[in-house]
């Protein structure tokens, strides 16, 4: 659920550095209207791997909202989904539209059970549509980070993600 929050984050943070020299009012109203899409991302745990998948992320009240599954690769019982929720604020936007890195936080609900957890993230954008996210949460005692790739889309465009390079993980909630 962590990873969620930040990825949301980061997402909304790209949504606004990329209308930068247009008027204040109009670029938070264009990145508040934009979807936030985050590549598949992994890292390495002991003998294995994880992979952290979140899909289209949609901004309401603020907020960055979307699903998230978690695949650990060989140890699929610590498989996760859930929703995750990253806050974003109008100034964050802006921030990020500007070129500026900024940080955002958010939380990921698993579906397995409703627990919630913390998600930090820090947006870095490399254009107005384009930028890095590095999301981190603690899962059993671990501090897990992921470092994806995101950008925006219009509302009302076509979301595409694109395909994941993991193959044979497993769903983990978080």
């Amino acid at each position: 659920m962590t990873v969620k929050r930040i990825l949301f984050l980061l997402a909304l943070l790209a949504a606004v550095g990329g209308t930068a020299s247009a008027a204040p009012a109009a670029t938070n109203s264009a990145a508040a209207n934009r979807v936030l899409l985050i590549d598949p991302s992994s890292m390495p745990v002991a003998a294995g791997k994880a992979t952290l998948i979140i899909g289209t992320l949609v901004r309401t009240n603020g907020v960055y909202v979307g699903d998230y599954k978690l695949k650990v690769f060989p140890y699929f019982l610590k498989n996760d989904k859930g929703r995750l929720a990253i806050v974003v604020s109008d100034a964050t936007l802006a921030m990020v539209t500007q070129g500026k890195p900024a940080a955002i936080t958010g939380t990921a609900t698993t579906a397995k059970n409703g627990q919630t957890r913390h998600i930090e993230a820090t947006a870095t954008p490399t254009d107005s549509q384009h930028g890095k996210l590095k999301l981190w949460f603690l899962a059993g005692g671990r501090k897990m980070i992921f470092e994806p790739a995101y950008h925006f889309a219009g509302e009302g465009m076509a979301a595409v993600q694109p395909p994941s390079t993991a193959t044979n993980l497993t769903v983990i909630n978080l």
